[in-house]
């Protein structure tokens, strides 16, 4: 909790006991939640909590199939007999539209995942979305008995497509259904797994790139079905987000699952009686993800077409600060940088990917303490930052007598891992907290489809965009991520609020605000007597 604290003698009508040394915590959130964590101080190391945690582990799932793939054919484009099998390059437009064949899945998959989610409830979409993936990598494998590029395509259009559908439930499943006090971090947390996926599919494509044989190249790709058949193993066996219970029908199971995993068993806790008041205030029982069809309420009033403008401004913003290039095209641009061995350029995605996993954890750990607007302002900035150091470096690699400048090239080496520090640090767990936290509960599921669409249409611009500018016109595509990250930093100044401190329902009053940032930064000030009760809790105007 961030809150500074002071003693203050209290006026008391006459006829009533004076309290003395009452301390004012002045905080930023919702005076209902800040009041609940006062009476009742979540636990997370309750045996309760702990087992919930371990449930939205395969939510987390949902993130790891997902980082799989970026740093699996980022590697691949280093794998000789990869390319040779296929007749293909590490850039240019065959990189470019084999690898882009994963967004444009997820492009068409955008009408089916808000109603997949909405009807069948957010574990079935985790199944479908998974069942997919298994499916597009049964396709890519096969293309071991069909030696041209349209089969593997096809398989990562698929794997896209069910990426699409996972991406959306895995978040909006772990944000609605983990303790509110806990939301940030958890889901926080959840984001980093995309590391966990990346460091995997890394080591295996690095362990096996000595191989002279297409199993160099087989070994990996069939690996990206472990965390999905996980999933697919593993859903029922955890319980369903409270919220979609309650506006489908079952209200007495949504407060038995508050009252199990949120109340510890207590059907009297604060937290579960604040939840459900605020389910019956907010929640709409005959809403628009009732009906498939239904777009409306994403665009019908002016806050919850702001909601929505934040989820794909923010889910943008993080595809264009630079990582797309560091993600999917690390390889040409280590060659750039120098490093030309593939060996050595497999070894660096693989410590890449570990440094970047560390940071983000340290970031996740920080979300609540920090902030969210904190932490993606000073990460926009400090990526434009970054960038101005890999440009400078990697624009002396090539000295004039057309050698290789060593100094330069571990220069521009260093950057690059200050850039994934920073990145990792500020953004990476913001990528799959903000974007659900911004949405109701009635356009969440559609809205995430949106945000989706807007990271798929976003990455197509990563995927034929900068692996032909590597390769046209080198280092000089840096000067590109320094002015547009510093051009993202005003935008998300004036227009991204804060929702750290508030239940999902709560976050209702700041977007229905004339300025929502103005409002989401308001502090509270909660009194409390000696022994920790609370006298007075009241919002600053």
């Amino acid at each position: 909790m961030d809150a500074s604290e002071k003693s203050a003698g209290t006026q008391h009508p006459p006829g009533t006991q004076q309290v003395e040394d009452v301390t004012v915590r002045t905080m930023v959130g919702n005076e209902s939640y800040n009041e609940a964590l006062i009476l009742e101080p979540p636990r997370l190391t309750h045996p309760t909590s702990l087992l919930l945690v371990l449930c939205l582990m395969v939510g987390f799932c949902c993130q790891t199939v997902n980082g799989f793939d970026g740093a699996l054919f980022s590697g691949l484009l280093a794998n000789n007999v990869f390319l040779g099998y296929f007749h293909g390059s590490d850039a240019g437009i065959w990189a470019g539209l084999v690898s882009a064949m994963y967004q444009i899945g997820g492009v068409c998959a955008l009408p089916f995942v808000g109603p997949a989610i909405d009807t069948w409830g957010r574990r079935v979409g985790m199944f479908l979305g998974s069942f997919l993936i298994i499916v597009g990598t049964i396709v890519c494998g096969l293309t071991i008995y069909n030696p041209t590029a349209n089969q593997f395509m096809g398989g990562r259009f698929v794997l896209g497509f069910g990426v699409a559908v996972v991406s959306a439930a895995g978040p909006i499943y772990v944000a609605e259904t983990i303790h509110p006090s806990f939301r940030g971090m958890v889901t926080g947390y959840r984001n980093t797994f995309w590391f966990i996926g990346s460091i995997l599919a890394s080591g295996a494509v690095r362990g096996c790139i000595t191989l002279t044989t297409n199993e160099s190249w087989q070994i990996p790709v069939w690996l990206q079905m472990v965390f999905s058949g996980i999933i697919v193993c593993t859903c029922w066996m955890i319980p369903e987000s409270p919220r979609w219970l309650y506006v489908n029908g079952k209200q007495e199971k949504a407060a038995a699952v508050l009252t199990k995993w949120h109340g510890l068993g207590n059907p009297e806790s604060v937290w579960v009686r604040l939840q459900l008041s605020e389910y019956e205030a907010h929640l709409n029982m005959s809403g628009s993800d009732k009906r498939f069809w239904d777009y409306r309420t994403l665009f019908n009033s002016r806050a919850n077409f702001y909601r929505l403008a934040c989820n794909c401004l923010f889910a943008i913003f993080a595809q264009w600060a630079g990582n797309g290039v560091l993600t999917y095209f690390l390889v040409p641009a280590l060659k750039g940088a120098g490093f030309t061995s593939s060996v050595t350029q497999a070894n660096i995605n693989l410590g890449y990917s570990c440094f970047q996993f560390f940071w983000a954890l340290v970031g996740a750990a920080c979300i609540d303490k920090i902030g969210r607007r904190p932490m993606m302002l000073c990460g926009m900035a400090g990526c434009s930052l970054v960038w101005i150091g890999v440009l400078a470096a990697s624009s002396q690699v090539d000295d004039s007598q057309g050698s290789v400048n060593s100094a330069a090239s571990n220069a521009t080496l260093a950057f690059i891992f200050i850039f994934g520090a920073v990145f990792s640090f500020s953004l990476t767990p913001l990528q799959a907290l903000y974007p659900v936290e911004v949405l109701s509960y009635e356009m969440r599921a559609k809205g995430m489809a949106f945000s989706a669409l807007a990271v798929n249409a976003s990455g197509l611009l990563n995927q034929f965009a900068w692996p032909v500018a590597l390769a046209k016109i080198g280092w000089k595509t840096y000067i590109i991520f320094v002015i547009w990250d510093a051009i993202q930093t005003v935008i998300m100044y004036f227009l991204l609020p804060e929702t750290k401190n508030r239940t999902l329902e709560e976050l209702d009053a700041i977007f229905e605000a004339r300025n929502p940032v103005k409002e989401s930064t308001k502090p509270t000030r909660v009194a409390v007597d000696t022994d920790n009760n609370v006298l007075e809790v009241k919002a600053d105007a």
